[in-house]
């Protein structure tokens, strides 16, 4: 495991720890976060139910394999977060090009409407996904120290990928 897979996993499992926490984390979350698959209009309407479902079905097991300390439960959770997160970005694109901006559910209540930045915030994300892919397939040694700060900086940067739409909204 090295510092790069380290940090990785601590940054991607924080960004799907965030996003289920503002999917689930209360009575009305599901719900809201299904209506915003609804009002983006890329997932048929008979489809939303279950695509919310396996969303944070997926979700979950990215979080689940990513904090499984062994190199196959990295790879694992890597893939799966690469591949929803390229899923995600495609469907804001098809959402966007259609000329809908229905606010991002991405992080739970939120009234911020889909942008080119929810685009590039996760094709950012698919990419640290398969540097941890890369480096959790290729396999090192850490020491306790390194591994630490790698796991701090990994945790530092999640949070603030999950805050992106309010730090954005600062600079507007």
């Amino acid at each position: 495991m090295g510092y790069v897979e380290v940090a990785a996993r601590l940054l991607v499992a924080t960004v799907f720890v965030v996003a289920l926490a503002g999917k689930i984390g209360s009575a009305g979350a599901y719900t809201a976060f299904a209506d915003s698959l609804r009002q983006m209009r890329v997932v048929p309407p008979r489809l939303v139910a279950p695509a919310a479902a396996g969303s944070v079905a997926a979700e979950v097991a990215v979080v689940a394999l990513l904090l499984v300390p062994t190199s196959w439960a990295a790879v694992a959770g890597f893939v799966i977060a690469a591949g929803l997160l390229a899923v995600f970005a495609g469907a804001i694109a098809l959402s966007l090009r259609t000329g809908n901006r229905a606010p991002c559910r991405c992080f739970g209540a939120s009234t911020t409407p889909l942008g080119r930045g929810h685009i590039v915030r996760n094709a950012v994300l698919v990419a640290i996904a398969l540097a941890g892919l890369a480096a959790a397939a290729g396999g090192s040694a850490v020491a306790v120290p390194g591994a630490i700060v790698a796991g701090g900086a990994g945790l530092v940067a999640g949070i603030v990928v999950t805050a992106y739409d309010d730090i954005a909204a600062l600079f507007r």
